[in-house]
This record gives structure tokens, sequence and C-alpha cells, in this order.
């Protein structure tokens, strides 16, 4: 068989402990598929900062029983190894293909291990898992989700006692602990776990309410609001919280209300793909709504429509940011490399610390210190912390709410999140910011458009003399700078894509209306030549 070792597959087959897994495999090899064998025997799903992610199938390269399998004994042995056997693991999960049965695999394996596993009661959103770790002095978290890919994907994300997600050398600690797992048919299993109610998924709704103090902010129950769950868990949490904080009830699109794992009206689960919120932006305009919310399919992450348009990411950051800082938070104001610079000079102004981070919540989380802790991290793609105490990650639910209640203050005094952006602008000017984004059938050509541009980098853009900086080793990527203009340049950490993150800083004199068209322009332009840059 060209290319593909038919000793190794059979060993596989003859291992794995699913018999579906194991007869998808057997009748690829009766069959002679040796392109499908060679793509899922040319090595194993890498365990990353994110645990890991991949497409649902047979093999050492997908989401499948067997990988969870040795993935949550490489973990046990990896927590054993930290002089933490015995103690407690939560597992969360939510609504896509096989979650519910990668969950219960990883609770009989941990369990089987000697640790105390406690399964949260049904599909949850990812916040309600990180809080879950340290509400329940756990030791780690395992949450089976592939958030926002597409539908043939699932995933296993994995977090520690302090409820944040793995840095290095973590990851590659429990890499390494997998590797060395025997065969999964012999792993001990045990079925002594305990499934939790829902005290877990209440006292999260408790303690966000409680931390984002709703009361401060008169005729909440007075906005018309529209949300959308992608099809995805976080229904009935959002509704939860929201009623908890004294909004009215929540106009759904019902065609997506809830968990469907084929995700059947969008092409990608992914409320920053084109179209995937057309049907919010329909009900929103039906209802004549004050604002629109959408979460990802696991409900980490909030994306925001207003007056018909939806927002950037990093406006969003923006206008949570401004909106803490005027409540009198005090702390460290932290954003990825890759969002915009607007949230510094911000927290400048009210004289909070703020840190730019490598991209990743992984590192947004941990911004901060002793004397002035993160109190809001936010990524441009669309993920937000405005509640860290509660989850230490991106909470899209928190996020929704804290933007309800911006929004909700604005409508009191006759004014809109729009408004607000352009009294922003007003005042710093414009940061217009946006996206070159490449998705890719074949990895080698992001590797060939970086290193193009590491060999060759502009040395002009928008007519302006720019400078170039390799981000290497801490972050792959590239950054140019120019007065008034920024690019980041990088893979992106968990789909096939190469992202250039634009920013074009356009002062604003009067109008912000043309303004904005100004930098839309830029933007346009900076598309264009960075796509020339990179030979794509």
């Amino acid at each position: 068989m060209t290319g593909v070792d038919r000793a190794a597959v059979e060993r596989w087959i003859a291992d794995d402990p699913h018999l579906g897994d194991a007869a998808e495999l057997q009748a690829m090899l009766d069959a002679g598929d040796d392109t499908e064998l060679a793509a899922r025997f040319a090595g194993p799903l890498a365990f990353g900062t994110a645990g890991l992610r991949g497409p649902l199938r047979a093999g050492p390269g997908g989401m499948n029983a067997a990988v969870v399998a040795r993935t949550a004994a490489g973990l046990g042995r990896y927590l054993a190894d930290q002089g933490t056997a015995g103690r407690g693991v939560v597992v969360g999960y939510d609504g896509r293909h096989r979650s519910d049965e990668f969950a219960r695999i990883t609770a009989q394996v941990l369990t089987g291990a000697g640790f105390a596993v406690q399964v949260l009661p049904r599909p949850l959103p990812t916040p309600v898992l990180s809080f879950a770790v340290r509400h329940l002095g756990a030791v780690a978290g395992v949450m089976v989700t592939a958030s926002h890919n597409p539908p043939q994907d699932n995933g296993y994300k994995v977090y520690l006692g302090d409820g944040a997600q793995l840095v290095p050398p973590a990851d590659r600690e429990i890499e390494a602990a997998i590797a060395a797992v025997g065969p999964a048919r012999e792993l001990p299993r045990g079925d002594g776990w305990q499934t939790l109610g829902d005290d877990v998924e209440a006292d999260y709704v408790a303690a966000v309410v409680a931390a984002l103090d709703p009361g401060r902010v008169p005729g909440r129950d007075r906005l018309t609001i529209a949300t959308t769950a992608m099809h995805g868990v976080g229904t009935a949490t959002t509704r939860a919280v929201f009623r908890a904080a004294g909004f009215a009830e929540l106009y759904a699109v019902p065609e997506q209300e809830h968990p469907d794992a084929d995700f059947p009206t969008v092409a990608f689960p992914n409320p920053e793909e084109p179209g995937a919120v057309d049907l919010l932006l329909a009900l929103a305009e039906q209802l004549g709504a004050d604002v629109a919310l959408a979460e990802d399919p696991d409900a980490d992450r909030c994306s925001v429509v207003c007056g018909g348009r939806q927002l950037t990411g990093d406006e969003v950051g923006v206008l949570l940011g401004d909106w803490l800082l005027r409540r009198g938070v005090t702390g460290t104001y932290a954003r990825s490399l890759v969002s915009g610079s607007l949230l510094g000079e911000l927290a400048a102004a009210h004289g909070q610390p703020a840190e730019e981070t490598p991209t990743g919540f992984k590192w947004i989380i941990r911004a901060g210190g002793p004397a002035a802790p993160l109190v809001f991290g936010y990524e441009e793609a669309l993920g937000y912390a405005v509640t860290p105490g509660v989850a230490r990650d991106k909470d899209g639910i928190s996020a929704c709410l804290a933007v309800a209640l911006l929004a909700a203050e604005l409508a009191a005094q006759g004014r809109t999140l729009l408004d607000r952006l352009d009294e922003l602008a007003a005042e710093h000017g414009l940061h217009a910011t946006g996206q070159l984004s490449v998705r890719v059938t074949d990895l080698s050509v992001i590797g060939d458009a970086m290193a193009r541009l590491r060999a060759a980098p502009p040395a002009r853009l928008l007519d302006r003399p720019v400078t170039s900086e390799d981000l290497l080793p801490e972050v792959d990527g590239v950054r140019l700078t120019g007065e008034g203009l920024r690019v980041v340049v990088r893979p992106s950490g968990t789909e096939p894509k190469l992202k250039a993150y634009l920013q074009s800083v356009v002062p604003v004199t009067g109008d912000v209306t043309a303004a904005r068209v100004q930098g839309d322009a830029d933007l346009a332009r900076l598309r264009a030549e960075m796509s020339t840059a990179l030979g794509l």
C-alpha cells in the first residue's frame, strides 16, 4: 500500500475501543483508500495550548474514541506527576456530534486513574466549565467542544486548577504523557463519577450578575434585545442571566435557538463569518431591537449588532473597556497584540495600567498582577473577559450582559452604542481596524507567505514608510508599523487561515462620517497592499 503503513493501520484497528471507528478504518483498508488513510495516519492530532481540535474521523489524526481515551489517560498521568492524584476533575461538553460520548469516555478513564470526576449535567457553555473548575476546587477541567469550527469537527479543551487555558510547558508535557500511553483498549476505566445537578450553572449565573451589578442601570427592562445561540448551547444559560439581571425576555432567532450539531442555517457557525448573523439581523429589524447579540456555539464569544450594523470585535472591546473605566473599575486592561490600540489609550486616560499580550486568551487572562489584577481583557476575534473573577477565559454570556447594560444606559439618555463609538472617535481619533483573512487547503501556502514577508517586507504602506518587526520566537508573526497605521500578520491558531490584522488611525476634525469613509478606504488599500506583499 503506497505511502501507508498497513501494519500500523491494522494495529490501530486492533486497539480501537470503538467498533464503529475500527470498522471505518477497516473499510478503507479493504477498499485500498490510500489517500484517506495517509491523511489520517500522517501524524497524531497535535495537543496544543487549546487542547485538541480536529475532524471527527477514525485514526490518530482525528477526534474519536481512541484519541479521546488516550488524551484523558495522558492528562491523568500529567496530573498525577504534579502531585494531584485522586483530586477532582470537572468535565463539560457542548451539543456537537459525539460530545456526550467523549465526555463519558473522559470520565471513565480519569475515574479509572483514581480521580474524583464530576460531569456537568447536560450540554452547557464553556464559561460554565471554566467557572466550575475553581468553584468546585478541582485540579483540572475538560470541555469537549470545537467552539465555532465547522460541523464535522470536535475538540477537547483542558483547564488546570486556576480555571484558565493551558500555557507552555504544560501543553508539551501533557502531549508527551499522551504519547506514552499504552493500548487504548487496556486503559482502566471506572464508572463511579458524579453527574452534577443544576447548582453549578445557577451559581455561575449568580456570580456573573453580581459582578456586573445591573441594579445600577435603570430602564433595562424596557430594552428590546434580539439574540442567537448559533445552534449552540448558550440559550438557556443566557436567558437565566438576563432574567436575573432584570431584563425583559430575550427574543431568539427560532431556527438557531436550540442545539443542532449540523448547524443547518450557517456555512460556518462563527459570528465573524459572512452571512452567519443574517437571521439575527432580520429579527432585529423586524423587532426594531435596541441591540442584537450573537454567541458562538459554546457561548464563549459575543458579537453585537446595532443600527443594522455588525460591530467589529475591536469596537465592542473598546465600548466595554470604556464602560468599565467610566464605572470606576480599577486594575489592568489587556488586549492581544492583534487587537486595536485604542483600549490602551483609554486606560491611560483614566490612569489605569494596560497590557498588550500575545494572541490568545491563555495570555490575556494572565495579564496584570497582585497590585493591579486583570479587570478586563479582549481579543478582536469576539472574545471578552468582563468578569475575569468568574470565568478565567473569554465569556460570551457575561459580555452579552455587559453590552446590554451599556445599551440600556445609553438608551436612557437617548443614545446608542454607535453614538458612543462616534464620541470616542471624536476624542481619540477614528481607529479603523479590519482583516485580510485567507483560508487555505494546503498549509504550506501559509509557511511560504510568512517566509516571503520576512524576506522582503514592504517598505511603504498607504504611501507612508513602515518598519518591520519579526515577533519570533514568542509569536509566529510579523508587525509592520508606520505613522497612523499598523499591520500584524500571523497564522491562525485554530483554523487553516493566514491573517493580517489591519489598523489605520484617522484624525477627526469635524465629521466622524467622513473619517469613517477614509478609514474604510485605508483598510481596503491595506488589504490590497498586504495581499501583494504576501503573494496571495
